[in-house]
């Protein structure tokens, strides 16, 4: 059976600000979902993360998985940091606490559940799969009527 692949990406009008996320995932026998949602008030990682945790929801227990984002963030946090973070009792290297914390959680839960792969697309570059999740996060803000905050 062929692996899910699961394009993700996040968008934020103002960081922080409205936020939208979108997901796409292909299944093995080649169906495709499309997911999306917004938050009024977040930033643009949570939102990044938020995406591919949407898209993986979407992946049976054990099942193998490709998450494909632009986001450095992710890719880096999964494949390089969480694990540091994890024995350093959520700390940075700086000693700082880790942003994002819960929802580095759920992801470390996804690397657990499923036999995952990360790869990181450029972004804004033609990749026809990771656009397509673009448009779904910033329709979200669009649809909501979203605008960027003001300067105060």
């Amino acid at each position: 059976m062929a692996a899910y692949q699961v394009y993700s990406d996040g968008a934020c009008s103002g960081n922080p600000g409205p936020g939208g996320w979108g997901a796409v995932v292909i299944f093995p026998d080649g169906h495709e979902e499309e997911l999306s949602g917004f938050e009024p008030r977040t930033t643009n990682n949570r939102m990044e993360l938020t995406g591919a945790l949407q898209g993986l929801s979407r992946v049976p227990n054990g099942a193998e998985a490709t998450l494909y984002s632009d986001s450095q963030y992710v890719i880096n946090g999964a494949c390089s940091w969480l694990d540091g973070w994890k024995r350093k009792g959520w700390k940075t290297a700086g000693k700082k606490p880790v942003l994002n914390q819960d929802l580095w959680e759920c992801i470390d839960a996804e690397r657990e559940r499923l036999r995952l792969s990360w790869e990181w697309v450029r972004g804004h570059r033609g990749h026809v799969l990771n656009e397509r999740a673009d448009r779904l996060a910033r329709k979200e803000i669009a649809v909501h009527g979203a605008t960027p905050p003001t300067s105060e």
